[in-house]
């Protein structure tokens, strides 16, 4: 049976302002050389759909820069490939309101069009917000054997020690995989739960019913109006996944994912899974120098670079320079950003195309990074 998929770019832009003012969160850098949106488009392609269609919002121009034709993960096709969805008016809520949507369930009433011309049997709907590598083909699988409308993706999560979303949905199931609730997270869940990654399995004709459905009714909310609303009318399940997986809710917990990588075998955990490579836009750049004097321990440098001075525990995006007598300690510096001479950096986030001037001192916390916006100068 054939699946298409449907990305939501721009739902939780407003997790981490600092990074998304300028650009959709699927369009986020991170570890030096991805966007968020490729681990959602590689678990795809991965897993052979080759029709995506992507919902934008607004600051989409990199998103667009990014994507191109899509010929980066095989989706330059004349039938199918890559779609880009561009913003909708909500005429839906009611006259006069003419509002961009701000829901999951409002973006995919304004992506029926795209949904009532697809012939695909199945949907895979997947939001940008997360890390991850999953096998979508074994998802698709369990969904058709339990004859199921909707099957979402779920994983445990430690609640009394990382950092949820609040807007993120808790899912208990019964020993058949059945889901049997559906809350929203809250300070007063405690323990391990299970967690909804945004991952959705939908047959696509009962999804179209559902969305429909939802629009005659004035509904707002997927989880609430649909998920929860129809618990015993319609056949809902869980997949448990237990890959690597992290959630961005935050400039500090986009700094914690990103130092994931740091550490050890988290990175083949993510990038080493055999067959399920994560794509990106190629760039052929020069390979990073390294002058004399430069020393480097623990960290993730892309290439282009130029390195004189001391990195530790950082992740270097491309075309970076670090000058001379500069020590850079558990940073991440986003792409063409030039560190001057004799310059010590901690915990800071730098966007791309920042300047910082010889001889400046700039440290953050782990949990309250040094952000610097991009285009900056120190």
């Amino acid at each position: 049976m054939s699946t298409v998929g449907l990305v939501f770019s721009n739902i939780h832009d407003q997790n981490i302002p600092d990074l998304t003012r300028k650009r959709t969160m699927a369009s986020v850098p991170f570890g030096c050389r991805y966007r968020l949106i490729d681990f959602t488009l590689s678990n795809m392609v991965n897993s052979g759909i080759t029709k995506v269609g992507v919902i934008t919002h607004n600051n989409y121009q990199s998103l667009l820069d990014h994507i191109g034709t899509g010929k980066d993960w095989d989706l330059a096709r004349r039938s199918g490939g890559i779609k880009l969805l561009p913003p909708f008016i909500a005429s839906y809520t009611g006259a006069g309101a003419n509002k961009l949507y701000s829901t999951r369930l409002e973006a995919m009433m304004g992506a029926m069009d795209f949904i009532s011309r697809c012939t695909e049997d199945h949907i895979v709907l997947s939001d940008c917000d997360a890390i991850s590598n999953i096998d979508l083909n074994d998802v698709i699988r369990q969904h058709k054997e339990n004859n199921a409308d909707i099957t979402i993706v779920t994983t445990k999560v430690d609640t009394d020690n990382a950092e949820i979303s609040s807007g993120s949905a808790v899912i208990t199931s019964d020993e058949n995989d059945r889901i049997s609730d559906v809350v929203h997270y809250s300070r007063r869940v405690r323990g391990i739960k299970e967690i909804s990654t945004n991952i959705i399995v939908a047959t696509r004709t009962y999804l179209q019913s559902a969305v429909s459905d939802a629009i005659s009714h004035g509904y707002t909310s997927f989880y609430s109006d649909v998920i929860d609303r129809n618990l015993l009318r319609a056949n809902y399940f869980v997949y448990h996944y237990d890959g690597f997986y992290a959630q961005i809710n935050s400039l500090a917990g986009y700094y914690a994912c990103s130092m994931k990588l740091l550490e050890p075998g988290m990175g083949n955990a993510l990038f080493g899974v055999p067959n399920r490579p994560i794509l990106t836009k190629v760039r052929n750049s020069a390979p990073t120098r390294y002058t004399g004097d430069a020393k480097v321990k623990n960290s993730l440098i892309a290439d282009g670079c130029l390195i004189e001075g001391v990195v530790e525990n950082s992740i270097i995006f491309r075309g970076v320079k670090v000058g001379k007598g500069s020590v850079v300690k558990n940073c991440i510096l986003m792409q063409d950003t030039v560190v001057g001479d004799n310059v010590t950096l901690g915990c800071v986030v730098s966007d791309k195309n920042v300047l910082i001037k010889d001889d400046r001192n700039l440290s953050g916390h782990s949990s309250l990074p040094f952000f610097i916006s991009k285009g900056t100068m120190i």
